[in-house]
This record gives structure tokens, C-alpha cells and sequence, in this order.
């Protein structure tokens, strides 16, 4: 059931502060997104396949963003149990622990299928959970975009140098840090300032996500060049924060199918983004968006440099240099496979960082 309708937070908090027997009948949940951006198709999906597979075991409310509480604290309403779900991008919550960035998009790294492949198969859903849980929440890897975009200005970037002093509107730990090492400035912003940013020139260029996503955003009304492919963020993934209380309070047999709709718009998501990403990328050249794709060469010294920082930033945080670890050991594995199947494989096998050189800085198993 979905419920768009802006609610009173007195209404969130007494959902919150409701008995575990209520928690099973009736979840609330909310999400980062509001109803204006493609975003929140793939929780609107999540939603209606839980509420049709356990729907007599829970049935989800669900609100758009900004609806119950601003979307930077969706994080802390689920953490306290005021609310008992709520969507995300993992990226969002930085700040409180840096491992959350590369749970919720890389640089120059993952694509969308390696995301899939490490979640289902290579230990990546033991550590959403492991990083979530220090913060009393299960979580559930319910959405993925390949590339996003890339960057949208006003004039043209069509190599490095053209980066120099622009302040761009960048999401993310390791992007920010990446940015000003090429010369531009990180300006960080919620994505609906975005537009107003632009409009206004207090950003230079900026980048949200996906084609469909930048579309529904309306950045072909504010910019007129878009500089291809997005290497700040080769894939994001979404998902669900639940409330471990609330979790726990669920039988095993219908924890099992809110893991089977995850799943199952997991593998949706990717379809229908790169689907919706197809059709907007006519739509910004149909409204007459110079469209430039950085050459091979600039995309290996983007590569080269992305790899110091993701070590840097591994080595600052024991819990990112664990996720990079598992990552990258999953990227050594798969590619003895990959590289043997070329070019009839899943995507590339990435140049990426020191395996050895971040495993020097994870905690010890």
C-alpha cells in the first residue's frame, strides 16, 4: 500500500514507539527520494512485491521522501526505531562511517553485474550487514544503476584541463578527494538543490545519477554539455535499512520473502534502469545536449589515480579497507573467468588498486 501523503512526524514517532507485535502487522517506512525522481521506482517496487508476498505478515506504508522526515535523516529515524524502514543510498551516511562509500557506488571500479555478483556470491551481503549492523539495522541490496551520468555544464569538458577550477557538485568520499586532485572543486549538495545551483551558476557543473534520473531532475532545462562516461561513480546500489528490533521480530519464513523481493527487484532494477537510461539519452540529444566522451588514454590516468585514492582512503578507515578488500579479492577471482570469456563476458575486469596494499591496512581475521 502506498501512501504519498505528507504525515504529521507525532504520527512516525507513535508508529515508532509501537508494540513488536504491531511492528509485524504494519511497517513504516520512508525513503531519500522524493516522488519526482526515477529513484523511487525501484522502492515503490521493493514495496509492492513484499506487501504481495508477506503481505499477511506485514504490509509495508510506505512515504516519499521528505514526507516523514528530511531525507538526510532517514538514516537516524530507522537507527532509533521511529520508523521501521527506510530507503537509501548507502553513500548518504559517509559520515559516520566512510565504509559506507564504497557500499554505495566506486570510482573507476565496480559495474552494476560486479555489485550483483559480490552481493549474491562473494561475501557482499555479509558486509552490508556487518557495517549496517553497528548501527542496530539489517540491511537488504534491493537496487543497482550502472555508470551514472557524468558531469553537466555550461561549457564543454571534453578533457582534464577543462576540469581546472570548476566547482562541481560531487557525491561521495572518494570522488570528492579524486575531483581536487584533477583541479576541480567538491561542492556537496542535496540532489534537489542541484538544479537551483545550477540555474543560479553557484556550481559550475554538477552530476546526480542515471540518464532517466538526471531527466526526471530536469538538468537538460540548466545545462547544455554533458561530459560522458560518469567514472566518479561506475555503479550505485540501493536498498533498505530495517531496524534490527524490527527485523528480529519477523518469523524466519517471512524474513525469507522480504530477502526474495530484494532479490528479485534487485535483478528489475537493472533492466529497467539501463532501459529508462537508453530512452533519456535520446531525449538529451533530441533537446540538443553536447554530448563528449573523454578518450581511452584520459580514462587510464582517471583509472591510475582513482586506484591511489580508494588505497588512501582504505587506510584511513579499517572498515573500508575490509570492503575494499572483499571487493577487490572478488575482482581477482572473477577474472580469471572474465578475461577467459572476453569478449563474451560480463563487462570489463578493472585496472584496479593494490590488492596486497589494501589488505595491509584491514583488520586482521
Amino acid at each position: 500500500m502506498y501512501s504519498m501523503k505528507p504525515l504529521a512526524l507525532g504520527v512516525a514517532l507513535a508508529a515508532g514507539t509501537a508494540s513488536v507485535a504491531a511492528a509485524q502487522e504494519t511497517w513504516t517506512m520512508t525513503t531519500t527520494w522524493p516522488s519526482s525522481l526515477e529513484l523511487i521506482e525501484t522502492d515503490k517496487h521493493f514495496v509492492d512485491l513484499v506487501n504481495k508476498l508477506a503481505g499477511d505478515e506485514v504490509q509495508i506504508e510506505f512515504y516519499e521522501g521528505g514526507a516523514l522526515v528530511p531525507s538526510g535523516e532517514v538514516f537516524g529515524a530507522v537507527e532509533s526505531g521511529t520508523i521501521q524502514a527506510g530507503a537509501d543510498w548507502p553513500g548518504y551516511w559517509a559520515g559516520r562511517d566512510a565504509a559506507f562509500s564504497p557500499l554505495a557506488t566506486t570510482a573507476s571500479l565496480f559495474n552494476a553485474v560486479d555489485y550483483v555478483n559480490w552481493i549474491q556470491e562473494w561475501g557482499g551481503a555479509e558486509i552490508y550487514d556487518e557495517i549496517y549492523g553497528q548501527f542496530g539495522m539489517k540491511y537488504l541490496p534491493y537496487g543497482v544503476t550502472n555508470n551514472e551520468s557524468g558531469f553537466r555544464t555550461n561549457e564543454p569538458i571534453v578533457t582534464l584541463d577543462d576540469l581546472q577550477g570548476k566547482r562541481i557538485r560531487v557525491s561521495g568520499l572518494e570522488q570528492g578527494k579524486l575531483l581536487e586532485q584533477l583541479g576541480g572543486n567538491q561542492v556537496s549538495m542535496a540532489g534537489g538543490e542541484i538544479y537551483q545551483a545550477l540555474e543560479r551558476g553557484v556550481i559550475d557543473g554538477g552530476e546526480f545519477s542515471t540518464p532517466n534520473v538526471d531527466w526526471s531532475a530536469g538538468f537538460q532545462q540548466v545545462t547544455s554539455a554533458w561530459a560522458t562516461p560518469g567514472w566518479h561513480q561506475s555503479a550505485s546500489v540501493f536498498g533498505v535499512m530495517i531496524n534490527q528490533q524490527a527485523w528480529d521480530a519477523l518469523s524466519e519464513e517471512t524474513q525469507e520473502k522480504l530477502e526474495i523481493a530484494a532479490d528479485a527487484t534487485l535483478l528489475w532494477s537493472l533492466a529497467f534502469t539501463e532501459k529508462r537510461a537508453t530512452e533519456a539519452y535520446q531525449k538529451f540529444q533530441d533537446a540538443g545536449i553536447e554530448i563528449t566522451r573523454y578518450d581511452d588514454e584520459t580514462l587510464a590516468q582517471v583509472q591510475q589515480m582513482a586506484n591511489e585514492v580508494i588505497v588512501e582512503t582504505a587506510c584511513e578507515n579499517e572498515n573500508s579497507a575490509k570492503v575494499y578488500l572483499s571487493m577487490m579479492e572478488y575482482v581477482n577471482d572473477y577474472a580469471r573467468w572474465r578475461d577467459a570469456s572476453a569478449p563474451f563476458n560480463l563487462g570489463r575486469t578493472p585496472n584496479g588498486p593494490d590488492v596486497e596494499a589494501i589488505r595491509e591496512c584491514a583488520p586482521a581475521e
